[in-house]
C-alpha cells in the first residue's frame, strides 16, 4: 500500500478511493474553463468522486509552431485562481519553466512535471523546491523503474509530495502501449500512482502538423488501470472535442464521463474492498 498524499480534503493512496483528475488539456478561454470546471464537479459531486481539475495555461510542447498554446502564466494563473476559490476544487496544471514555479506554486496545488520534461533536473528540483504536492508524468521514453532517479531528485529537496503518472510508452513511430505492470512498479516507491487515461490513447505527431488519438480507447483502458489498483485517474474532458484547441482526437466527450465514472467507481470498489 503506498503513503497517503493529501491535498486539503482529498487523499491519495494508502487504500482511499481513487481520485479524478480532469479537464480540458488547455484554457481556451475563461468562460470555457470555468464551464467545463462546474460540469465536472457536478458529475464528480454526484457520484461522490473526490475531483482535482486540471487545465493547460500553456501547452509549450505543441507539435506545430502555429498551434495554440493557452492564455500563458498570468492570465492563466489568475483564471484557474478563480476556479479555485470560487468552485472550492484543487487546480492542478503544468509547468514548463523553472523560473514559472514560484508564482504557478501561489496558485496550484498540485505541479505537474510534463513527461518530456521529466528528466530535467533543474525543473524538477525547481518543483520540489515549492513544497506543492508534484504530479511527476512519466517521459514515454522512459522504463517505469526509472522513476526512481526522478524521486531522489524531489525528495533531495526535502519534499515527498510526490505522484508519478503513468501515459504510455513511445511504440514504433506516432503510437503509445501501455504496460500495466509498469503500475506496480511505480506502486513499489511507495508513493500513490496515476494513470492518464487520455495521453495513453494518444497519436503524437499523427497527423503531421499536429497529434492525433483514439479516444474509443479511453474508456477501456481507464477499465485496467482501476482494476490495477492506481491511485488516480486522469482524464481529459471537453464538451466538443472536434472543435478543441488542442489534444481533441484523445479527449473524452463530457457527456460520455457520468457513465465511465460509474463504471470505475464499482470496478475501484471491489479492488480496494478486497485488498
Amino acid at each position: 500500500m503506498t503513503k497517503a498524499i493529501k491535498s486539503g480534503k482529498i487523499k491519495f493512496g494508502a487504500g482511499a478511493p481513487f481520485v479524478l483528475i480532469a479537464g480540458p488539456c488547455v484554457i481556451e478561454s475563461r468562460a470555457m474553463a470555468i464551464a467545463h470546471a462546474k460540469a465536472i464537479k457536478q458529475i464528480a459531486s454526484k457520484l461522490g468522486i473526490p475531483f482535482v481539475f486540471k487545465a493547460s495555461y500553456d501547452k509549450a510542447n505543441r507539435t506545430s509552431i502555429k498551434s495554440f498554446r493557452g492564455p500563458g502564466l498570468e492570465e492563466g494563473l489568475a483564471i484557474l485562481k478563480e476556479i479555485k476559490e470560487t468552485l472550492k476544487v484543487p487546480v492542478l496544471s503544468d509547468v514548463h519553466e523553472p523560473e514559472d514555479m514560484v508564482p504557478a506554486a501561489a496558485v496550484l496545488d498540485i505541479i505537474q512535471i510534463p513527461a518530456f520534461l521529466c528528466r530535467q533536473t533543474d525543473i524538477v528540483v525547481a518543483a520540489g523546491k515549492t513544497k506543492k504536492i508534484i504530479n511527476v508524468k512519466k517521459g514515454q521514453f522512459l522504463a517505469p523503474h526509472d522513476v526512481g532517479q526522478i524521486i531522489k531528485k524531489i525528495e533531495g529537496t526535502f519534499n515527498k509530495k510526490i505522484l508519478l503518472t503513468e501515459r504510455g510508452t513511445t511504440f514504433g513511430y506516432n503510437n503509445l502501449v501501455t504496460d500495466f505492470r509498469s503500475l506496480a512498479i511505480m506502486r513499489a516507491t511507495g508513493y500513490p500512482v496515476v494513470f492518464d487515461a487520455t495521453h495513453s490513447v494518444q497519436q503524437p505527431g499523427g497527423l503531421g502538423n499536429a497529434s492525433g488519438g483514439k479516444r474509443e480507447y479511453v474508456p477501456l483502458l481507464a477499465r485496467c488501470a482501476v482494476a490495477a489498483g492506481c491511485d488516480a485517474i486522469f482524464m481529459e474532458v471537453h464538451k466538443n472535442p472536434e472543435k478543441a484547441l488542442s489534444d481533441g482526437p484523445n479527449m473524452l466527450p463530457l457527456k460520455q464521463l457520468e457513465g465511465v465514472l460509474k463504471e470505475l467507481k464499482a470496478i475501484d470498489k471491489l479492488v480496494k474492498k478486497k485488498k
